[in-house]
């Protein structure tokens, strides 16, 4: 069994995510930025897990556009969600479902959320302005969740 992990990554949460993931899964993995490949040789794989980082209540286009694109070919696959950021409560399952296709979230086996950063010098002006504003944090924040990355390898061992 081998196992695809495909994710973009803005400032590098999403990307450190999907490497502790990748570490907990028994199977081959294979893990891939969208940012750097676009063609993806999808034969090789039973399962395949999608992740990416939400700004702004969005996913990141390059995760979008995988999704929209290879559609046909990762519903025959078993597939695994995520998303990460610093929502909470019932924004997490609402953010979940409006940046994923629903034809996607009806199969998905797994879905989670991995928690998120602020890492204010990675940030540009106004995006340091707007965490601040609605954050009321001045200084950097983690909160990866790496127990909900241990409950989401187990059950992608378990399919």
């Amino acid at each position: 069994m081998s196992t695809l992990i495909v994710y973009a990554s803005k400032y590098g949460c999403t990307e450190r995510c999907a490497k502790l993931l990748s570490k907990e899964l028994n199977d081959k993995v294979d893990l891939i930025n969208l940012k750097n490949i676009k063609v993806i040789d999808f034969s090789k794989y039973d399962k395949v897990i999608i992740g990416g980082s939400i700004y702004i209540g969005r996913i990141q286009k390059e995760v979008t556009e995988f999704c929209a694109k290879n559609l046909d070919r990762l519903k025959e696959k078993r597939i695994g969600l995520f998303i990460c950021g610093m929502q909470e409560g019932e924004m997490i399952n609402t953010e979940l479902n409006q940046n994923f296709p629903s034809e996607l979230l009806k199969i998905a086996e797994v879905k989670s959320h991995f928690g998120g950063e602020f890492i204010f010098n990675k940030m540009n002006f106004m995006e340091k302005l707007i965490v601040k504003k609605i954050s009321k944090l001045t200084s950097d924040k983690s909160n990866i969740l790496e127990d909900n990355i241990y409950k989401f390898a187990q059950k992608m061992n378990s399919i």
